[in-house]
C-alpha cells in the first residue's frame, strides 16, 4: 500500500461513510470549512495495488503559543484489526506532523474504549492527552427503534415536558440558509453570560454551516412560540449518524421545553434519509456534578440514550521540551474551566 493526499470529495465520503461508527469529524465538508477559516489540514489516503482506499485521516494544523499541533478528531479510520494498516497509518501521521513543525499531534480515534485500545495507544508510542478533543463520551439513540420505543425508554420527566411543549402550539421552522447560523450565534451569546461559557465566534458557526449546506448535511431546526425563538438546534447528517451539534434555549424556551420537539422533528428526518443513529453528542459521568456540562448530559440522560465511551484523546509527541509546556498550560485550563 502508499499513502498520499487525498484529492477526491466523492472517494473521500464514500469510503468514510462505508464505516459504520463514524460521523462527520471525518468528512469531507468538515476540513473545507477549517480550510475556510484560513487553517491548514491534511488528508491523506492509503490505497492498496488496485487503487482502493484502505484506510484515511484528516487533520487540522492549529496555531498556538504553546506550540502548533495537528489535530486529528474521530480518526484515522482504518480496520483497527490490520495492525500492520494501523502502524503505517500512524507512522503517516508522525511524518506530516514534523512536516507541518507540530510540537505533538493530537488524536481521538474513532474506536470504542476498552483495555485493548489503551493498550493500542501506548504500542503506538502515544501518551494520554491533558485535555480532550471532539467528543469522548456520548449519547447515542438506535433509529431503528421507532419513535413510540424511544419514547418508551425516555424519562417520566422528559415525556412530561414534551406533551407540555406540544400543547403550547409552538412551531418547529427548519432552514439549511447560512443566515440562521447569525441568529444562532445571538442566541449563543446570552446563553453564554447565564451559563458562563466562552461562545463560538460568529464567523465560526456560519462558515461551520456554509460547508455542510453545500451538500445537504446540515439543517437549523427553530422553535417559535408566537414569532419569537425559544430554541434552535444546530444538527449535521452525514452517513450512518445524526449529530445534535449545537443547541441553545432562550429563558422562554426552557419555560415551555422547547428542546425536546427539536430532538423529535431531527429524529424524523434522520429515518427519512435512512440514518440509524443520533448521536446526542458530548455527556459527562454522572460522578462528575462540578463539571460544567454536568445539567446538559442530565437532559440528554433523559432521553433513554445508550452510552457510548470512545478511546480518548492521546497525543503523539514530536518535541518533549516544548510539549511539557503545553501539557502544564492545559493541566491548568482544563482545572480552571472544569473540564
Amino acid at each position: 500500500m502508499k499513502i498520499v493526499n487525498a484529492e477526491n470529495r466523492e472517494q473521500w465520503d464514500k469510503f468514510i461513510t462505508s464505516f459504520e461508527d463514524t460521523n462527520f469529524l471525518q468528512s469531507w465538508d468538515f476540513y473545507e470549512f477549517h480550510a475556510s477559516r484560513g487553517k491548514k489540514i491534511v488528508r491523506r489516503i492509503a490505497i492498496d495495488d488496485k487503487e482502493n482506499i484502505i484506510a484515511a485521516y484528516a487533520g487540522v494544523v492549529e496555531t498556538a503559543k504553546r506550540g502548533t499541533y495537528m489535530a486529528i478528531a474521530g480518526g484515522p479510520i482504518v480496520n483497527w484489526k490490520k495492525k500492520s494498516e494501523v502502524r503505517a497509518m500512524f507512522e503517516d501521521i508522525k511524518e506530516q506532523g514534523k512536516e507541518n513543525h507540530c510540537v505533538f499531534v493530537r488524536i481521538r480515534p474513532q474506536l470504542e474504549l476498552s483495555e485493548n485500545s489503551l493498550k493500542l495507544m501506548k504500542e503506538l508510542g502515544l501518551k494520554r492527552a491533558p485535555m480532550y478533543l471532539s467528543v469522548e463520551y456520548a449519547g447515542i439513540l438506535n433509529l431503528e427503534k421507532s419513535e413510540e420505543e424511544i419514547l418508551s425508554s425516555a424519562s417520566q420527566g422528559f415525556r412530561r415536558k414534551l406533551r407540555k411543549a406540544e400543547k403550547e402550539n409552538i412551531v418547529v421552522e427548519t432552514s439549511q440558509d447560512p443566515k440562521t447560523a447569525k441568529t444562532f450565534y445571538k442566541l449563543e451569546v446570552d446563553h453564554a453570560k447565564r451559563q458562563k461559557f466562552v461562545a463560538f465566534s460568529e464567523d465560526f458557526l456560519v462558515k461551520q454551516f456554509e460547508a455542510f449546506a453545500k451538500n445537504n448535511e446540515v439543517i437549523m431546526y427553530t422553535a417559535k412560540k408566537d414569532g419569537e425563538i425559544l430554541a434552535q438546534n444546530f444538527m449535521i447528517f452525514y452517513g450512518n449518524e445524526a449529530s445534535y451539534h449545537y443547541g441553545v434555549s432562550t429563558p422562554l424556551g426552557t419555560k415551555f421545553s422547547a428542546a425536546p420537539l427539536l430532538h423529535i422533528e431531527a429524529m424524523r428526518e434522520a429515518r427519512n434519509r435512512g440514518i440509524k443513529r443520533y448521536n446526542l453528542w458530548g455527556i459527562v459521568g454522572l460522578d462528575e456534578k462540578k463539571h460544567r456540562f454536568y445539567g446538559v448530559s442530565e437532559f440528554k440522560r433523559s432521553f433513554g440514550c445508550e452510552e457510548l465511551k470512545y478511546t480518548p484523546a492521546h497525543d503523539l509527541i514530536l518535541s518533549k521540551p516544548k510539549y511539557l509546556i503545553n501539557k502544564i498550560v492545559e493541566s491548568i485550563r482544563k482545572k480552571v474551566r472544569h473540564v
